[in-house]
């Protein structure tokens, strides 16, 4: 056991009462970092969280108030120089000593206006104000690499992409680039002044830089139809070749027929359009790959439009031979379908073994698809000189003209092949299963060399019984449509294939028809345009639903599926005989923005178009991954009429289009209704 251990020493502390309070600075860091110490771990970890946070703040925040204080500072100045000017003052710009006379004392005030020398005002650009948009972007970076709004992910600007690709080959057509905030963009076409805060027109400053900018050429609408079917051709022929259909998004083909519907569709189009490098390879494929000597059944309707129609107008557009022999191959293969009891064509038929049958669900054929055929084989007669086409085609028309059923003109939808009568009498349209029966009544009497009075007076008779069954308008906006009669109950909805009517009205007035005729076809012309231009899309549906009564303010409803869009060609087709028969510019307006619209919601990066299934969705208008062939043998075709200024490109006065586009020509005037080299 130790003793405590003693202290040898005695502690004092002096003072002075005099003097300051003496405090030991090592002291006093001991006892901070003591209380440190005795802070809890969640304390101290919260504590430099803290001031972690608040230093990362102040680092983000030093470039934005960098630029702010620049901004306000380069603003500043330029409102300086501004009004400097405006008071007629010129100031000396820094380390300018002017020279004075002697004895005059120096001020700005006292230098005489002789002595006083041309200042010239420093180079400021006075940026034009961007172009006003709907929607502010929500990313950061100049509007030309933003997503522009509505566009999918699996769209992009390609006209911006060929302009830049036209630039870097030293092209002459690449456009203006303008200065916004350090960043290059591409200057809009067609851009005006723009307003002032107070609505008024731009100011003599913005006048005069605008004065200053190179003039932007007008878009070239007829080149940019050339380049939309390029782009479609691009996709075909990468993902498609030879093949019915492309499917543009998988990248990859459909198959229907297995006949190249296609390409066969495009031939005339890509002649029509000067493309002779894909006229050229398409040819080609004709003659070397083209066979239709396959087991396939084929839809008699489509097959003749499509590939009948398709060789007969490109044969009389290039006078070559090869393409008449292989309309004489799939003409002669499709008569098989007529060996019915009636006459009345079967729906199918097989190319390869000669043998026809109806679908599977029924033995009724539609009444469209039986009287829409007789253009292209009576051509096909008259090319050949062989009766057995014309002769199998018009004994169709004449049942259909002497047969019971009728309303006012008006034909059902279904025909019977067994019995030949029509079926499901209830029903009337102008759209799916109809619409081009009334379509060809015309055709057919313009193709004869307007002989054949039957056909004019079952035409007229329809027309009227249009009129007096089908024809309505809308609330509020007074739009005039066609309705569908079922079992006497009018249904306020027109398919988008009833857009081929005004077309139709107007060629028949401009024929020597009532002008009436021409009075309805201005009307439903509104009517499609709207179609399309109440769509947030731009584009219009497949199926639209009209409003008798006011309904919100909006004359057109579309059910969700009804809400598709297939790259239909019918409203363009009516834009184009419009126009070709006013002169009225609107027409031609109204098309671009279709075209426009195509390019932003439907046109696919890698090449092609695809048909869309919401045009009330512009943020997600669905893709479908399918480019119709008569994208290209119907829509682009009219489109690119519509915009050339060549009236006699496919005159109306020499050439009737069948209902997919391929223009035939009208037979010399004859003695009858018959083909001259039948007569």
């Amino acid at each position: 056991m130790y003793s405590p251990q003693r202290k040898d020493f005695v502690s004092l502390m002096l003072g002075d009462q005099h003097s300051h309070n003496y405090t030991n600075g090592k002291h006093r860091r001991q006892s901070c970092w003591r209380k440190w110490k005795q802070l809890s771990r969640l304390q101290r970890s919260l504590i430099l969280f803290l001031l972690a946070f608040l230093f990362i703040c102040g680092i983000l925040s030093y470039p934005s108030l960098t630029e702010q204080w620049r901004g306000l500072s380069d603003r500043s100045l330029k409102e300086d120089w501004v009004e400097m000017d405006n008071q007629g003052l010129r100031p000396i710009p820094p380390g300018f000593v002017p020279k004075l006379p002697p004895g005059v004392v120096p001020g700005v005030q006292d230098i005489p206006p002789e002595v006083m020398p041309e200042i010239q005002r420093p180079s400021i650009p006075l940026l034009p104000k961007p172009p006003a948009m709907r929607k502010p972007p929500s990313k950061r970076g100049p509007p030309a690499l933003q997503k522009r709004g509505n566009v999918s992910d699996w769209q992009v600007k390609d006209g911006e992409e060929a302009m830049i690709k036209r630039d870097e080959d030293g092209g002459k057509e690449a456009k203006t680039l303008i200065s916004w905030r350090g960043a290059m963009i591409e200057a809009e076409q067609g851009t005006e002044l723009q307003s002032t805060a107070h609505g008024k027109e731009g100011t003599v400053a913005d006048a005069e830089d605008s004065a200053n900018l190179k003039p932007v050429k007008a878009v070239d609408r007829v080149e940019a139809v050339r380049e939309a079917f390029r782009h479609a051709w691009k996709g075909y022929k990468a993902f498609a070749w030879g093949h019915d259909e492309l499917k543009p998004i998988s990248k990859t083909h459909g198959e229907w027929f297995g006949l190249g519907l296609t390409l066969i569709d495009a031939l005339d189009t890509m002649w029509i359009l000067g493309l002779k490098d894909e006229f050229a390879e398409a040819k080609k494929w004709v003659e070397t790959e083209l066979s239709f000597s396959k087991n396939v059944d084929v839809n008699l309707f489509e097959s003749t439009i499509r590939v009948l129609g398709g060789l007969l107008s490109t044969y009389h557009l290039t006078g070559d031979t090869l393409f008449l022999d292989k309309a004489k191959d799939i003409g002669s293969r499709l008569m098989p379908a007529f060996k019915t009891p009636s006459k009345i064509p079967y729906s199918d038929v097989n190319i390869g073994k000669g043998t026809a049958h109806p679908p599977r669900w029924t033995t009724d054929s539609t009444v469209a698809e039986v009287t829409s055929i007789q253009l292209e084989f009576r051509e096909l007669s008259r090319l050949t000189k062989d009766p057995q086409y014309q002769n199998a085609v018009e004994e169709v028309t004449r049942h259909v003209h002497r047969l019971e059923g009728k309303r006012d003109g008006l034909v059902p939808m279904f025909i019977n092949t067994n019995s030949g009568k029509f079926t499901r009498r209830g029903a009337f349209t102008l759209g799916a299963r109809a619409d081009s029966y009334y379509e060809y009544l015309l055709k057919q009497w313009l193709q004869g060399g307007k002989k054949e009075t039957e056909l004019l007076e079952d035409y007229l008779q329809a027309i009227e019984g249009v009129r007096k069954n089908l024809l309505r308008q809308t609330s509020p906006s007074k739009l005039t449509f066609v309705g569908e009669l079922s079992n006497g109950r009018l249904n306020p909805k027109m398919d988008h294939l009833v857009c081929f009517l005004p077309g139709t009205l107007a060629l028949g007035a401009h024929n020597g028809l009532p002008a009436d005729h021409m009075e309805l076809a201005l009307q439903l012309m509104e009517t499609c345009h709207q179609m399309y231009a109440q769509m947030e899309t731009g584009l219009s549906p497949e199926i639209a639903h009209f409003n008798l009564q006011s309904n919100n303010g909006r004359d057109i409803d579309v059910k969700p599926a009804d809400r598709h869009n297939l790259l239909r060609p019918e409203t363009v087709e009516s834009l184009f005989y419009m126009y070709r028969f006013t002169n009225d510019s609107k027409y031609r307006d109204w098309g671009w923005d279709i075209l426009q619209n195509f390019n932003k919601y439907t046109r696919v990066p890698s090449g092609g178009y695809t048909s869309i299934g919401n045009v009330r969705d512009p943020l997600n208008p669905a893709p479908r991954d399918k480019m119709e062939s008569f994208f290209l043998g119907e829509t682009l075709k009219y489109l690119f009429l519509l915009f050339s200024d060549d009236n006699e490109l496919i005159s109306l006065d020499k050439y009737v289009f069948n209902t997919e586009a391929h223009p035939l020509p009208i037979w010399p005037s004859t003695s009858s209704g018959r083909s001259p080299e039948l007569s």
